[in-house]
């Protein structure tokens, strides 16, 4: 068999959703990655105790939709997988780019930049390849991509805030694995200000962990 597999470049079109509004009142605008097997609209319900006239939440959306087991009725979406990583990455950061060039988002509000699970991943390499300054980085239940270094996340200002949030029943995260995540952790953000934080749960989003970032 002779095939081969060629490139080609299109146009696409994709949703993402919000929660709030954008206002003068705004001071803090979130942009939030979900986990593999959500869609960004349900990821939204996680942040809906924050306070409206103040926070304001963009949830891009994951491209690769399909049907989620085990009766396959519901969609969810992934983000990346092995195959053909690094030009699918840059396919997720020129959207990135495209939501944030859409939204406008003033300089004025404090910026969060939020991954949870496989949101990890795809939050962390926009950060480091558009050297997005923000206020806060949230790393929640999720994995840090082996290919980023130090040297990436040097142009942070010291006083960003970096979390490392985990649940300590989390079934992705045995000893060995948390070791190494929390090993990263102090060699990518140890210049910033990097706290990490254990919680009782597993592989979950932990709602009043976040009022804490914002009262923090």
């Amino acid at each position: 068999m002779n095939s081969n597999e060629k490139d080609i470049s299109y146009q696409t079109t994709n949703t993402y959703s919000t929660l709030n509004q954008l206002s003068e009142n705004t001071k803090t605008i979130w942009f939030v990655c979900h986990g593999m097997g959500y869609l960004s609209r349900y990821f939204l319900k996680y942040f809906s105790d924050l306070n409206p006239e103040e926070n304001y939440i963009v949830a891009p959306q994951a491209q690769s939709k399909y049907y989620t087991p085990p009766k396959f009725r519901h969609v969810g979406a992934s983000w990346l997988t092995k195959e053909n990583t690094l030009k699918e990455t840059e396919n997720v950061l020129r959207y990135f780019d495209a939501v944030f060039e859409a939204e406008e988002i003033p300089n004025n509000v404090n910026l969060i930049v939020l991954g949870y699970s496989q949101g990890v991943s795809v939050a962390l390499r926009y950060i480091a390849k558009r050297q997005l300054v923000c206020a806060q980085i949230v790393m929640m239940s999720g994995g840090i991509p082996k290919e980023l270094v130090a040297g990436d996340f040097q142009f942070l200002n010291p006083n960003t805030k970096v979390s490392l949030i985990y649940g300590n029943s989390d079934e992705y995260l045995d000893e060995d694995r948390l070791v190494s995540e929390k090993n990263r952790a102090f060699e990518l953000f140890g210049h910033c200000n990097l706290r990490i934080i254990p919680f009782v749960g597993g592989h979950e989003v932990k709602k009043e962990l976040l009022l804490d970032l914002i009262i923090d």
